[in-house]
């Protein structure tokens, strides 16, 4: 299922115009630990199956889902059955403003199964089975249908999310943690601390962290580091501005720091990321 892999790295291989790819996967063989700038989202239609995701292992049974987000490391085991793979041009989502709202949701993986919420997921597995045919057929305007479906699921987990935290705690937090998000969208830069986001909210440090995490999916420090490195990615592009500029550029203090964080995020250093991205952007 990998065509492309240097270390890694998984150049994915969309057919034609395409900004999707579907496999229809019965393939019993390990896909080793690797990433890409592809959001792969996995949904098993005979059997279990297992994906390890930054280390940690997701077990999904027959019609569960799981979005594993551009940039992730991550290892599919060799496992029996038959499962569908989608993977969509992160760029599609990533890029487009309008859309800035479903950023947390591709923070980190998420396994979405009937313990999560039956309805949610009945839901998901409709749309995903409405794009494997439009994408089967691919008849005119099936692109556009197809990227209309994944904004649409990706929307429906949103509110889900939201309204799970609005109905747990009276419905006092949307607002706050919306204009959270934004101010660290045009703050990344800067030393962003827990302390200071807690007081803006108005919440101590420990009710902040917990509600952050359920509202956006991961931790402070995660969510803070993600979009520092998506910062980063495009900084690196242009050659004549060193690695340490581009660390300082996007808020990290420490060279050090900002070589860890981003071979985490990213499965290898800021050179390495350079070096791989060189030849595409001299075709």
């Amino acid at each position: 299922m990998i065509a492309h892999l240097d270390g890694d790295f998984e150049t994915v291989d969309y057919a034609g115009d395409r900004s999707i790819l579907i496999y229809d996967n019965v393939e019993t063989e390990e896909y080793p630990l690797h990433w890409h700038n592809a959001i792969e989202i996995i949904m098993p239609l005979t059997n279990s199956f297992e994906a390890i995701c930054d280390g940690v292992p997701y077990t999904m049974a027959e019609r569960d889902v799981l979005i594993i987000p551009a940039g992730t490391m991550h290892l599919l085991k060799a496992q029996p059955g038959r499962r569908l793979i989608f993977q969509l041009d992160n760029r599609t989502i990533a890029d487009n403003p309008a859309l800035t709202d479903l950023s947390s949701l591709l923070a980190a993986p998420m396994l979405i199964n009937s313990e999560y919420d039956r309805d949610l997921l009945v839901s998901l597995n409709n749309t995903l089975k409405d794009i494997y045919i439009l994408y089967s057929e691919f008849e005119d305007l099936a692109e556009v249908r197809i990227y209309m479906n994944i904004v649409n699921m990706l929307t429906r987990i949103r509110e889900y999310q939201l309204s799970s935290v609005d109905l747990e705690e009276d419905g006092k937090y949307s607002d706050k943690f919306r204009n959270i998000l934004k101010y660290i969208d045009m703050n990344y830069m800067n030393d962003i601390t827990l302390d200071d986001l807690a007081d803006m909210a108005g919440y101590s440090k420990y009710h902040f962290s917990r509600i952050f995490k359920k509202y956006c999916n991961t931790t402070f420090i995660a969510f803070l580091n993600q979009r520092r490195i998506k910062a980063a990615e495009m900084l690196l592009l242009n050659e004549e501005m060193s690695v340490t500029n581009v660390a300082m550029q996007v808020g990290f203090s420490s060279l050090t720091t900002f070589n860890r964080v981003f071979k985490e995020l990213k499965g290898g250093t800021p050179s390495e990321f350079r070096r791989l991205y060189r030849p595409l952007k001299n075709n």
